[in-house]
């Protein structure tokens, strides 16, 4: 029942986590005076706009995913008693 429990908190939280990171990098890239509806997929938008857009989103997800997820494994470890499997050593 345990690795059911983690993979939903753990899943949940990190999709929610990239969800809101994606967001604020979103108003960040604006703030910097980008364009926001230049989508960086299209082959027409400019090379390196679309590259800086998905440096900055990849690592507001990243940090963001980073975080949630260490603060899952708590929350886990603190009501199951030990640590999730997937975040022991050799638990990847």
């Amino acid at each position: 029942m345990g690795s059911l429990v983690w993979k939903i908190l753990g899943t949940g939280s990190a999709i929610l986590a990239g969800i809101a990171a994606t967001k604020v990098a979103d108003k960040v890239w604006e703030r910097a005076g980008q364009d926001i509806s230049a989508n960086p997929k299209d082959p027409d938008s400019p090379f390196v706009a679309a590259l800086g857009y998905a440096a900055l989103t990849g690592l507001a997800a990243g940090v963001a995913k980073t975080l949630v997820t260490r603060k899952a494994a708590r929350i886990y470890a603190k009501s199951a008693g030990h640590k999730p499997d997937a975040v022991r050593p050799g638990g990847l």
